[in-house]
């Protein structure tokens, strides 16, 4: 992970940042946002750029997709993308590093771990000690996804290596292809793909890895200070139009959200995106009002270190700023 880190650095030093500006020819600011993944469970974002609200708010969003929070992170420090929509712990890496303008929190929009664990068989009554002696794809080395996992595996007395095997040398975006072909007994899926896997008879969703392992700040929008520092107004406008959508959501029934956000998943049946809105909200998976507290943000720092991962603890404020999204849900 630290060569990773320093690869992202470097390259950052490299490329050649741009502010997210008015063009003369359009009314709107553009933002270059970049997921970590495509999953029903960032449905507020989708809403929101669905219904229209960034364009009421005058952005216009270009979502793509990084494939994993190392690259979102390269995408943010190299200027390529204005935000990012990643797990925070990239943040407290590129602190460590020492870097003066890496990337803050400005919004967290989950708050529990989205994937669930795909069986290649049925087990209607698993537990989490079944694991034991098997196979696991379940993230890459330094990311919020294995290192969350591995903390809910190690409270039920397993350890990798010793007890299980965490898979970890595929590629986040690449990890269901590979299951697929035949690596590990499990696999963790985010919706609606571990739905679609399940209809499809590939596979059998047993458990809700967030429901397992509690509360932890996720996923967060995240911009270098310098972004921030000068295109506050654009900050309040994104988290705006996002406060829309959360409204929406609020009123609106599964199947209703579901058709809303239906132009970003046109493979996936009307259906398959109601299950997986109703599973998200079974576990609680959004955040109230896009802030983070200082206990999760501490959670998450154990779960890094029962990982291995974190050189040294970072403090709650140098990382997070609670200001704009304190003033949107006021």
């Amino acid at each position: 992970m630290k060569k990773l880190i320093a690869a992202i650095l470097a390259a950052a030093l490299f490329a050649i940042p741009f502010a997210g500006c008015k063009e003369s020819d359009d009314e709107f600011i553009h933002i270059e946002l970049n997921e970590v993944t495509h999953s029903v469970f960032y449905a507020p974002m989708y809403v929101a750029i669905e219904k229209g609200y960034f364009e009421e708010e005058g952005l216009k969003i270009t979502l793509s997709n990084g494939g994993g929070a190392d690259k979102v992170m390269t995408a943010v420090l190299s200027g390529n993308a204005h935000i990012g929509l990643m797990g925070p712990e990239s943040s407290l890496y590129v602190y460590n590093q020492g870097k003066t303008d890496y990337p803050i929190v400005f919004g967290q929009l989950t708050q529990k771990d989205g994937s669930f664990l795909v069986s290649r068989v049925d087990e209607p009554d698993f537990q989490w000690e079944d694991l034991r002696g098997k196979g696991i794809l379940a993230g890459r080395p330094g990311g919020v996804p294995l290192m969350t996992f591995e903390y809910l595996v190690n409270l039920h007395g397993l350890y990798d290596g010793t007890d299980l095997e965490l898979i970890t040398n595929v590629q986040f975006d690449l990890m269901t292809a590979a299951f697929e072909e035949g690596t590990g007994d499990y696999c963790t899926m985010f919706e609606p793909l571990a739905s679609e896997y399940e209809k499809a008879g590939k596979g059998y969703v047993v458990a809700s890895v967030g429901e397992g392992a509690g509360e932890v700040p996720y996923t967060s929008f995240v911009a270098k200070q310098s972004y921030i520092n000068e295109n506050t107004a654009v900050i309040e406008s994104f988290l705006k139009a996002l406060k829309k959508a959360y409204d929406f959501m609020e009123t609106a029934s599964d199947a209703e959200i579901a058709e809303a956000i239906r132009g970003q998943f046109p493979s996936t049946s009307i259906e398959s995106l109601t299950t997986s809105v109703t599973s998200y909200k079974a576990i609680d998976a959004w955040t109230d009002d896009l802030t983070m507290s200082e206990e999760s943000f501490d959670r998450l720092q154990d779960i890094m270190q029962n990982s291995g991962e974190l050189d040294a603890r970072v403090p709650f404020e140098k990382i997070v700023d609670n200001s704009y999204a304190e003033a949107v849900f006021a």
